[in-house]
């Protein structure tokens, strides 16, 4: 006969009180040290030679690493493709060049492909906090107030990068549509060092999927196989931070894509701009820029230089329009701005971005221009 004691005897575990709290706290802490003794374990390249790979632009734990890793005396370039480079390899960037012409400082590459100033806002607010006190090179890309839609001001439904940078909830972005739990699920993997860190694993290392759907994933073809469904979970660990196989069909100077954006015929182009007052990606830049000032950086703004050899006659009025009015504004928060010379039609990939040449006749403008040598002198110090 079966007593009150065991009546519940088929449970496999009954916890007291103490015991419960007991493996509470002991979970807490296996969350708290396994993506500390992972991230050290794992590696990271030497931030003055690294940039976030294409293949991994949306592993914002690995961005937050390699912001993290650089010396205190770095100056970090940061900005959206641009930045990063698009078209050109690892030493054809514009960090690069900065820092292949000082002997003393390193001028590192913390922009990440695909970005724009909803998104760039997010990743320094969540991300970057250890950018603070440090001097800041910010790259602001007119090519976001170019059309309602690349301003993401459009009722009608897009798809975009990095949608897990914007706000989810914070300001309304009419063309973005996801549901309560998706954006509370955002918020939560930004918020969540644990979370974080498993995003981490899922963009490094499992093609974006969670361990279940990356079993489940086929081969794209039909009928399809699933060639993930008996391989061990853990075979795609490569305890490796990723990099970028070099020599890049898609970047570099022997890329097909590294040609003048007129190489094809492309003519000049009609841009709608959007006025500053209402848009949404310059108030995101302006909180950036505020951001940045409010955690100790000393913040430089280079202003394109946009394409303006694409830029239809008649676009070009509002495009000195919202220009001007940016660079008004920056003077008037006493942010140094610099707006380079634009260059020579050839050294344009499209309507934003240079090619190597490019970058590097960029970089010798800069090295050379007069604020951008007063606000960087005295930076250095030596250890």
């Amino acid at each position: 006969m079966n007593t009150e004691e065991d009546l519940f005897g088929t449970n496999g575990i009954r916890l007291t009180p103490v015991q419960w709290v007991v493996t509470i706290l002991a979970s807490l802490a296996i969350v708290a040290v396994v993506p500390r003794m992972w991230y050290q374990a794992e590696g990271l390249e030497a931030a003055a030679s690294y940039r976030v790979p294409y293949a991994v632009s949306a592993d914002y734990a690995l961005y937050e690493r390699h912001v993290a890793s650089a010396d205190v005396n770095d100056v970090l370039v940061i900005g959206d493709s641009v930045v990063w480079g698009e078209y050109v390899s690892t030493d054809g960037t514009l960090s690069h060049f900065l820092t292949e012409s000082q002997d003393e400082r390193v001028y590192v590459n913390a922009g990440v492909n695909g970005l724009f100033p909803l998104a760039l806002e997010g990743l320094v607010s969540s991300y970057g906090t250890s950018i603070a006190n440090r001097k800041v090179i910010l790259h602001c890309n007119m090519l976001w107030l170019s059309s309602p839609e690349a301003d993401l001001n459009t009722e009608k439904e897009r798809v975009f990068n990095h949608v897990e940078l914007v706000p989810q909830f914070r300001l309304r972005i009419p063309c973005y549509r996801a549901d309560v739990t998706e954006r509370t699920a955002i918020v939560a993997r930004r918020t969540l060092p644990h979370l974080r860190w498993v995003r981490h694993l899922q963009v490094a290392y499992y093609d974006g999927a969670s361990v279940p759907d990356w079993t489940l994933q086929d081969d794209g073809k039909y009928p399809p196989t699933y060639p993930n469904a008996y391989r061990n979970p853990l075979d795609p660990i490569r305890w490796a931070v990723p990099t970028e196989s070099l020599p890049d069909a898609q970047r570099g100077i022997e890329s097909s894509r590294h040609q003048p954006w007129n190489a094809a015929g492309r003519g000049h182009q009609i841009f709608e701009w959007v006025a500053l007052d209402g848009s949404l990606q310059w108030a995101a830049f302006q909180r950036l820029v505020k951001l940045l000032r409010h955690r100790g950086n000393d913040v430089l703004v280079v202003m394109g230089p946009f394409n303006e050899h694409m830029v239809s006659e008649s676009s070009r009025a509002g495009y000195q329009n919202n220009k001007e009015q940016a660079e008004a504004w920056f003077q008037g928060q006493s942010v140094p701005v610099i707006s380079p010379t634009v260059l020579p039609s050839e050294l344009y990939g499209d309507a934003s971005h240079p090619l190597t040449g490019g970058y590097k006749k960029l970089a010798a403008e800069l090295l050379d221009h007069p604020e951008f040598k007063s606000w960087v002198v005295g930076h250095f110090r030596r250890k």
